[in-house]
């Protein structure tokens, strides 16, 4: 059997996690959120661009009363981090709610490191962060993670959601970059 591969600009990408394994996860976890948060109305705070697609796949799980908002954050270019800068902001009173943040993946946690004070000054009265990836190997800030899908290795990686370059978010499938081999000289 061959590998699933596909291109997105100048480079190739080989199938890493597949559809049926991300929706199996995401239905785990709505299963304990739905039963944690019984009785209760969290809000969903989900963050943009990448999440659209988990967001969208875990609400669809929830059985109990919740809202959903957004906000967009920018930290990466191209394939690597950069300068954090909230492009939409929040517009969604958060005082004494239960805040959920989602996220599609937690690699370096600079993005909610900065962003959970600023959360914070709007007193909700708790904040969880539910990611559907996490980059152990990649962590420069410590973010506390409640509910996690996937502990990753610190691949660059695409789909569901998760873009280079704005492009690939709409494979329904997460691949990882294929790098070329270092060729070495005599």
């Amino acid at each position: 059997m061959s590998k699933k591969i596909v291109t997105c600009r100048d480079k190739q990408f080989e199938l890493f996690i597949d559809s049926e394994q991300l929706q199996k996860r995401i239905k785990v976890l709505t299963e304990r959120i739905n039963t944690e948060y019984k009785g209760k109305t969290p809000v969903f705070l989900s963050v943009l661009n990448g999440v659209f697609r988990f967001a969208a796949d875990v609400v669809k799980h929830i059985e109990i009363d919740c809202e959903i908002s957004f906000v967009k954050i920018r930290s990466y270019t191209g394939m690597k981090s950069g300068d954090l800068a909230t492009l939409i902001g929040l517009d969604t009173d958060l005082e004494g709610r239960e805040v959920i943040i989602l996220e599609d993946i937690v690699d370096t946690g600079k993005t909610l490191y900065h962003f959970l004070p600023e959360l914070q000054k709007m007193k909700p009265a708790s904040v969880k962060i539910m990611t559907l990836l996490v980059k152990p190997e990649a962590a420069q800030y410590e973010v506390p993670l409640s509910f996690v899908g996937f502990s990753v290795p610190n691949y660059f990686l695409l789909g569901y959601g998760l873009d280079y370059d704005g492009l690939g978010r709409h494979y329904n499938d997460l691949y990882k970059v294929i790098e070329a081999p270092v060729v070495k000289k005599n």
